[in-house]
């Protein structure tokens, strides 16, 4: 009975401003966020934004708005904008409105939901704070991430973010039996068909699900396709009772949308040009990523920075959300350091010794300051060169260089290129070989021997290999 009446729920558009559509309504007003079509077939979707009096509403166009006019005829669907969710989901690729974008027919068995759902209640969130291991030993070590919580990955282009990304997928479905949710937020159409094809390649498409919002999309489809990746995560969480890992490319671009949307809307901009409601809106987002005592949503989300400015309102509002910060280094990569993770700048609030433990703190903070101290004397190494420094000063240098090497790792995403076997590497046995390090246990090491490698005992193996051993059978013979 309730379809008939949405069905026959008609409006009229009265004006078009771009991808924004007032619609007068003489019978029930559609409500806040209610879905209508427009078109021959249904082409073209508005979401009501606003009810402007009695008989009028504004709504932003989902869509291209190309061939709506005055006088068109609007249907309202009677409910909000909906997302597939559903087993079915796995391996599939979606846009804004649930369609399959991956050139196979639609997934058969799938519920649909609405999109605007409210944040985990403070009751049904788990208190306690939990390690969530990648297997990669410089984020697990030096920026330990939160299950459940949020970690901004912040680069510029062709430093590794995606590999990364990539393998951490990989590493979550693995060895977590979880679930990962790949959300695009304004992404170009050619990362999307890569990152497809890489995550294929690499066989983790069987459990991950992605969400796309392309660049050249309305605003309208780019705000909202990380309420749809949210709605199919929160399935899985309070359905399904699986963790699950929610990577988002870029929260910048979620801002960006709604930003243009504001300004389509005719709000009075805030600083800097943004919408007034940007703090609202980021916290309605970010709020339903959370850990509950069915399981948890872990997302790691890129962030880009405008003009490399952190005091702008855009990443002062998304800091306030994160846990972590992954900072990587364009300076890294060109020195073949893979994960290029800059260890100085990264941080993350889990490393404390009451939720990491005492020996896991001091441990961090010995590396980096031993790394600290390395990146001072790099200078006086440039210009006098490493004889001059003292043998104190010689030591660390020393040690800070085979921690840099050991903190590197081969990717299972990357075998194909690198040729070198990816590695997934324990909490401990990352903690084990940065503290012999630390020790000077590898000082007769070289340290090409710890470049690429998974656990440091890789290192003593590399060198038996590689090189023939003194009569003591202890120490490497180095050719001088």
């Amino acid at each position: 009975m309730e379809d008939k009446t949405a069905i026959s729920n008609c409006g009229i558009v009265v004006s078009v401003r771009g991808s924004v559509v007032d619609i007068r309504f003489d019978g029930r007003l559609p409500p806040i966020y209610s879905l209508l079509h427009a078109g021959s077939d249904n082409q073209i979707s508005i979401e009501v934004l606003s009810q402007l009096d009695a008989y009028r509403v504004r709504g932003i166009a989902l869509t291209p708005t190309q061939g709506l006019a005055r006088g068109t005829v609007v249907t309202d669907t009677g409910g909000p904008l909906q997302a597939p969710v559903g087993k079915a989901i796995l391996s599939r690729m979606f846009d804004v409105f649930g369609n399959v974008i991956d050139r196979h027919p639609p997934p058969s068995g799938i519920e649909w939901r609405s999109v605007h759902n409210a944040p985990p209640p403070l009751a049904r969130r788990s208190t306690k704070s939990e390690v969530f291991e990648t297997g990669i030993k410089v984020i697990d070590v030096l920026a330990p991430l939160e299950r459940g919580g949020k970690a901004g990955l912040f680069g510029g282009a062709g430093v590794g973010k995606t590999v990364l990304l990539t393998e951490m997928i990989h590493n979550m479905v693995g060895h977590h039996e979880g679930v990962s949710i790949f959300c695009g937020i304004g992404e170009r159409c050619r990362e999307g068909e890569e990152l497809y094809r890489d995550m294929k390649e690499a066989g983790v498409l069987p459990n991950m699900v992605m969400v796309f919002g392309q660049m050249n999309e309305p605003p309208g489809s780019r705000f909202r396709v990380g309420h749809a990746a949210l709605t199919m995560a929160e399935y899985f969480r309070d359905d399904e009772h699986r963790d699950v890992l929610l990577l988002i490319d870029n929260i910048f671009r979620f801002i960006q949308a709604g930003s243009e949307i504001s300004g389509l809307m005719g709000q009075m901009p805030s600083r800097l040009g943004y919408q007034p409601t940007m703090g609202t809106e980021l916290s309605g987002l970010e709020e339903r990523i959370a850990n509950t005592d069915t399981g948890a949503i872990t997302s790691i989300q890129a962030v880009y920075v405008p003009a490399d400015d952190f005091t702008d309102p855009a990443a002062v509002h998304t800091f306030s959300h994160l846990s972590a910060s992954i900072v990587l280094s364009r300076k890294r990569a060109s020195e073949g350091l893979y994960p290029a993770i800059d260890p100085l700048q990264s941080g993350s609030k889990m490393a404390t010794p009451g939720i990491v433990g005492e020996r896991h703190y001091a441990l961090a903070q010995e590396i980096r300051n031993t790394l600290a101290q390395y990146d001072d004397l790099k200078d006086i190494i440039a210009m006098l060169g490493l004889e001059q420094l003292s043998a104190t000063d010689r030591a660390v240098v020393a040690r800070a260089r085979r921690l840099e090497r050991f903190l590197t790792q081969p990717f299972y995403t990357t075998e194909q290129f690198s040729g070198i076997k990816g590695k997934l590497v324990s909490l401990k046995d990352a903690l084990d070989g940065c503290e012999r390090i630390l020790r000077d246990e590898f000082k007769d090491v070289p340290e090409g021997a710890l470049y690429m490698i998974g656990s440091v005992d890789e290192a003593l193996q590399k060198v038996e290999a590689d090189q023939p051993l003194s009569a003591a059978g202890k120490q490497p013979v180095v050719a001088t």
